[in-house]
């Protein structure tokens, strides 16, 4: 089987694949048509910030507490429990915007039961993956799939969002939203999952939480690795919440121009995921997370000069490429690193870093537009990217230094490399 699909060798895996692959395409259609659904309301970039914030704060406050629980809790079971709440919570929006009656504060408070859950199901996902595979060296091609995965439905969903939306409105996308769960939650319950290690419930969950962020701020790769991330979230991806509004007070089009850009940004961070899924191993990973977060900031700034269709898309291409390289090499080598017993804490956090901060700036990003304009705001979130990717870029070779006898230890890095001095490159 070609390296690209080494994952699905596991019947665990390739149920969980096909069944997210259906549910996230859904997931899509929801977040195109929420973002269409609101400006249509109200005209308000501020209020597109307020929905997003509303939607994702959850996990930034939630995430040191929900990884506690799941280390503790089976992890499968958790995972029903969020696919389902997951599942009502589109099935109300449905009823709300097929009924005729559904206004903003009923979205924004609707978004803020979608950001309790995911609080607990991003974590619970990525910690699952693991027990998935049966040979640990097939981990990075199943991160990287994921990545895939998550990547062709933000390219269909949004294409699809564009054409229902013209046709039939946006209460039709949250029905299918919400019949779409139910592939995810059967998948999940035909595996055959091995018992997964538990963390003890002899310490106080706030001992938990203090140990997983003192084991995360003393352990250099993952430090460098969640900050870099952090900002990226802060400054870089609430660009999407102001698509609506480039694509409709700069570009001058409707929902079908949201959508192109949408499924643009998809289609680069799908060609940056395949890229990854076809590599053998995590070495080199640490000088792609340098390239791809500068690539991303600086595929922003140059889409925040575009004034045309035409010269948005490529650019935006290149900016979704950056984003999801950095998001899924950044993953691959924290789930290969991480101590097995924290990594339900080590993943809520890494949720934390990359959608909690997101929020708080599509909160800035909202405020920002509407004093200089969503064009310069995007323009100043790419160049602190840009900024940050040059950070971590000198924090490499320590990055470098800690993961050297990890490597050698799990066999990634030969011993005589080590003895010949030849660093990896993280």
């Amino acid at each position: 089987m070609p390296s690209l699909g080494l994952a699905l060798r596991n019947r665990n895996y390739r149920l969980f694949f096909t069944g997210q692959s259906i549910s996230l395409v859904g997931t899509w259609l929801t977040k195109v048509a929420t973002a269409w659904l609101v400006y249509r309301l109200t005209g308000s970039a501020w209020l597109l910030g307020v929905v997003a914030f509303a939607g994702q704060i959850p996990t930034f406050l939630l995430a040191p507490l929900a990884g506690v629980l799941i280390d503790r809790w089976d992890r499968r079971r958790v995972l029903l429990a969020t696919q389902t709440l997951a599942m009502l919570q589109s099935a109300a929006l449905a009823a709300l915007a097929l009924g005729g009656v559904i206004r903003v504060w009923e979205v924004i408070a609707l978004n803020v039961v979608q950001g309790l859950v995911d609080a607990f199901d991003m974590p619970v996902r990525q910690s699952l993956i693991v027990r998935m595979v049966d040979d640990r060296a097939d981990l990075p091609n199943a991160i990287a799939l994921n990545s895939s995965m998550v990547n062709s439905a933000r390219l269909l969903g949004p294409a699809i969002a564009g054409v229902l939306i013209a046709a039939v409105g946006e209460g039709w996308c949250f029905f299918i939203d919400a019949v779409s769960y139910a592939a995810v939650i059967v998948s999940v319950l035909l595996m055959r999952l091995p018992p997964s290690p538990r963390a003890p419930k002899t310490t106080r969950v706030l001992h938990d939480m203090l140990e997983g962020f003192r084991y995360v701020s003393g352990f250099a790769p993952i430090r460098a690795l969640l900050l870099l991330l952090a900002i990226s979230g802060l400054a870089g991806r609430p660009f999407a919440v102001l698509l609506p509004v480039i694509a409709r007070e700069v570009m001058v089009g409707g929902a079908g121009t949201l959508g192109a850009l949408q499924a643009t940004a998809g289609v680069g961070a799908l060609a940056g995921a395949l890229y990854l899924a076809s590599r053998k191993s995590v070495l080199g990973l640490g000088r792609i997370v340098v390239a791809s977060a500068a690539l991303f900031g600086l595929g922003l700034v140059a889409f925040s000069r575009a004034h045309v269709l035409w010269l948005a898309m490529p650019l935006l291409l290149l900016a979704g490429t950056g984003m999801m390289l950095q998001t899924a090499a950044s993953n691959t080598i924290i789930q290969t690193v991480v101590d097995e017993d924290k990594r339900g804490r080590v993943m809520s956090l890494l949720g934390m870093s990359l959608f909690g901060t997101v929020p708080l700036g599509s909160l800035i990003f909202g405020a920002l537009a509407t004093r200089i304009g969503a064009e310069n705001t995007i323009l100043v979130g790419g160049a602190i990217c840009v900024v940050a990717a040059g950070l971590f870029l000198r924090a490499l070779p320590e990055v470098r230094r800690v993961l050297r006898p990890i490597y050698e230890r799990m066999g990634i890095l030969p011993k005589p490399a080590a003895e010949a001095e030849v660093l990896p490159d993280g």
